[in-house]
């Protein structure tokens, strides 16, 4: 299948799936909508932790503050449903502000300094009085919608946003931002020394992989109504990432969708468990990056005699042949 028919079948999809809130049961529209939101998170981890190196366990940050700025718009007068895509782009413009720092962290210190600084982030929201510390608080305004529409809107932002960062995502991999982001997923310093502008194709792909997150925060407030700092800001939404990508197949096209998937059907079977469901998850992760690096969707792109990763992959420390040392890449 070439790109064009690979993009009409993408959009017949699409709007196949728009449609089913006119025919299926309420039931049916909000497992789709979760699946959405899991498939949104997990393709924009992996495009910041396959792609670009940086495995961040903090992205909770920008779910929750996706939801907390949308929930201040509208206390202050705001439509609600604009005051979601307001909230999101101001989880990302936070996300920018905060790259100039994180981003200076390598490795185990920008993994661990992601998550204190969702820690921070969540107990300085708890101190608003609107938020009203654990106890938390819900978008009211939604409550005036009829609720089949609402849970139809809900439905359909959050496949648009879903469809929205896979079309940006795509677009952004056959770039030369994508390009020097593999570069610098391979190794940093080796790209550094062709002329690769590392900090700021970094900053592009965090800030991008923030908006993804604070999307899917939205969404789920859109349909939750309800917003519990202890959930919204929870480290649970990084493991599930984890799960998702590493067992779905990292730094692949279809890994994180079919991880996402599988999680999905998981937490229908099992999630009642509570913490061991979720420990669970966390020992699969390891398990499969252990003894399965390249995910379900490695084991299944050999079996069809496929290229496990949608796009080419730079060799180790280097950038692509293509690029010369007098060339410099520029996002």
């Amino acid at each position: 299948m070439n790109r064009q028919q690979q993009a009409w079948a993408a959009l017949a999809a699409v709007a196949l799936l728009a449609s089913v809130p006119a025919f299926a049961s309420a039931s049916v529209v909000d497992k789709l909508t979760t699946l959405f939101i899991y498939m949104l998170l997990a393709a924009t981890w992996n495009l910041m932790a396959g792609y670009a190196g940086l495995v961040s366990v903090g992205q909770q940050a920008f779910f929750g503050l996706g939801g907390y700025f949308a929930l201040r718009l509208v206390d202050g007068g705001f439509p609600a449903y604009p005051a979601l895509l307001a909230g999101a782009a101001g989880a990302a413009f936070v996300a920018w502000l905060l790259s100039f720092y994180v981003l200076r962290l390598k490795d185990g210190e920008f993994a661990i300094g992601t998550w204190v600084l969702a820690e921070v982030i969540r107990i300085l929201v708890m101190l608003d009085p609107l938020i009203q510390g654990e106890t938390g608080t819900s978008l009211i305004a939604l409550n005036a919608v009829e609720p089949a529409l609402r849970r139809g809107i809900g439905y359909w932002f959050a496949l648009a946003a879903l469809a929205g960062m896979a079309l940006a995502m795509a677009v952004l991999l056959r770039s030369h931002v994508g390009t020097a982001a593999r570069a610098i997923g391979d190794d940093d310093e080796a790209a550094a020394s062709l002329g690769v502008r590392v900090m700021r194709t970094r900053q592009f792909i965090y800030v991008l992989a923030a908006l993804g997150s604070a999307l899917a925060g939205v969404a789920w407030l859109a349909s939750a109504i309800t917003f519990l700092p202890r959930t919204n800001f929870g480290v649970q939404w990084s493991v599930l990432m984890l799960f998702m990508v590493l067992v779905g197949g990292l730094r692949s096209g279809p890994g994180p969708y079919i991880g996402a998937l599988l999680l999905f059907v998981l937490q229908e079977l099992a999630g009642d468990l509570g913490a061991w469901y979720l420990a669970g998850l966390g020992a699969a992760a390891a398990a499969c990056a252990l003894f399965l690096p390249q995910g379900l969707w490695g084991v299944i792109a050999q079996r069809l005699g496929a290229r496990p990763s949608s796009l080419p992959r730079a060799p180790a420390a280097a950038v692509p042949e293509s690029i010369q040392p007098t060339q410099r890449i520029t996002p």
